[in-house]
C-alpha cells in the first residue's frame, strides 16, 4: 500500500499526568485501541518548551522528567478520527501535524512524487530484536543505506507503541522483540527511490513514510538555508517549520556535545522549545554506522535535535544552530502544516491543516 498519510506527532515531558495516568500512557493506550498502523514513544536526553524549563539526564535533579515525545502514524481518515481525544487529554506541551506518504507491503516498484525527489527524509519501522540475515535489522538497515550514499541515518529506540495495528510495550522481563524502532534516514529522493526495492527484499512486512524536506548542512558545508514562508497560508491558517540537527555524542562545539550547546543557546535566546533524542545506531557524512562500544570513555551514539516554530523565528534559530555546526553535522528543515499547545487550544478546530507555499524556490 502506498497513500497518503498524516505524522501525529506529541512533545510533552516523562512525569506530565492527565488525571490519574501519565500523558504517556493515556496517548499510547488510545494508539492501542484505535489500532493505528503505526506509533512509537520515545524518552529524550535533553529540552525544554515553552516554559522554558530544562530537562536533562545530565543532572541528577532533572533527569526524573525526561522530554518525551510520541509519534503516531496512519492514514488521514484514521489519524483524523483519534485528534479529538487527542486534544481531550489535558497537559503542556506541543502537538503537530504533517502529511507525508505511507508504504506498507511492498517496496518495489514505489513511484515518487515529484516533490520528493530533491530531497526526502525516509523513516522506517522495525521491531526492537528484528533480525536480517542473522544481524540486527536496525544495523543491517543502516549498513545498506550508508553503503547506497545517503546523508544520514539515525536508530531510536521506541519503549512503546503499535507496530501493524497490535500494541507492543517494552516490559522489564521480556523479549521485548515488536517493540517498534525507528529509522530516519535523509538523503536525495533519487538515491532514496533506489533504495527502497532493496529494503522490501530485507524486511518481511515493510512499514515506512516518506516526507519531503530541505537539507540546509551537511558536515559543516552550508547548503540551503530553510525556506522562507509565509506565517499564514491563503486561508489564513498558521504555518509551522521544523528543524532538525543530526549529531553525535562525541562531536563537540565549545567543549560541551552539539545537541547540549544547541539547547542551551536556544534556551538564552527564548526559542519557543527543542528536544534532543538519542540514538542508539547510525551515520552521517562519511563515517561508517556506529554506535556504543565496549570499554570506551566517550559515547559515540548519534543525537537527534529538533526545533519546532513560527516561520519569522525559525531563521533566528537556525543561524544560532548554523554557528554550532560549523564543523560537523547534518540539518535539515521541514513545513509542518498545523501545530497547537493543547494548554492553550483543546479543540481539535484548532489544528487544521495548512498548505503552505515558500516564496521562492520549494524545499
Amino acid at each position: 500500500m502506498n497513500e497518503d498519510c498524516l505524522k501525529l506527532t506529541s512533545y510533552f515531558g516523562e512525569r506530565d499526568r492527565t488525571g490519574d495516568e501519565l500523558v504517556a500512557d493515556a496517548l499510547l493506550d488510545l494508539y492501542g485501541r484505535h489500532q493505528l498502523q503505526t506509533s512509537v514513544l520515545l524518552r529524550g536526553v535533553e529540552g525544554f518548551g515553552a516554559h522554558h524549563r530544562l530537562r536533562t539526564d545530565r543532572l541528577l535533579t532533572l533527569s526524573e522528567d525526561l522530554p518525551v515525545v510520541s509519534v503516531a502514524v496512519d492514514t488521514r481518515e484514521r489519524v483524523i478520527a483519534v485528534l479529538d481525544e487527542v486534544l481531550a487529554i489535558k497537559r503542556r506541551g506541543l502537538i503537530t501535524l504533517e502529511r507525508a506518504r505511507m508504504l506498507t507491503g511492498e517496496l518495489d516498484g514505489v513511484v515518487l512524487a515529484q516533490e520528493l525527489h530533491e530531497a526526502t527524509k525516509l523513516t522506517v519501522y522495525v521491531g526492537r530484536r528484528a533480525r536480517i540475515a542473522g544481524r540486527p535489522a536496525f544495523v543491517a538497515i543502516c549498513e545498506l543505506l550508508f553503503e547506497r550514499g545517503l546523508d544520514g541515518a539515525t536508530v531510536l529506540l521506541g519503549v512503546d507503541g503499535t507496530a501493524h495495528g497490535a500494541r507492543q510495550r517494552a516490559r522489564f522481563i521480556a523479549s521485548n522483540a515488536d517493540v517498534p524502532m525507528m529509522i530516519i534516514a535523509v538523503g536525495s529522493g533519487e538515491r532514496i527511490a533506489a533504495v527502497l526495492p532493496e529494503l522490501d527484499v530485507m524486511l518481511d512486512r515493510p512499514l515506512a513514510t516518506l516526507e519531503r524536506l530541505r537539507v540546509c548542512k551537511r558536515d559543516g558545508e552550508l547548503l540551503a538555508r530553510p525556506a522562507e514562508v509565509s506565517p499564514q497560508d491563503e486561508a489564513g491558517l498558521p504555518v509551522w517549520q521544523k528543524l532538525m540537527v543530526y549529531s553525535s555524542e562525541r562531536a563537540t562545539h565549545g567543549g560541551s556535545p552539539i545537541h547540549v550547546a544547541i539547547v542551551r543557546a536556544l534556551r538564552e535566546r527564548g526559542a519557543s522549545g527543542a528536544t534532543c533524542l538519542r540514538g542508539i545506531w547510525g551515520f552521517h557524512g562519511d563515517a561508517r554506522p556506529h554506535g556504543d562500544r565496549l570499554l570506551q570513555l566517550r559515547r559515540r551514539v548519534p543525537v537527534v535535535t529538533v526545533v519546532v516554530d513560527a516561520p519569522d523565528r525559525i531563521g533566528a534559530w537556525f543561524d544560532v544552530i548554523d554557528g554550532i555546526t560549523s564543523e560537523r553535522g547534518l540539518v535539515t528543515s521541514e513545513l509542518v502544516p498545523a501545530a497547537v499547545a493543547p494548554e492553550q487550544s483543546p479543540h481539535s478546530a484548532e489544528i487544521r491543516l495548512a498548505r503552505p507555499k515558500p516564496r521562492g524556490d520549494q524545499p
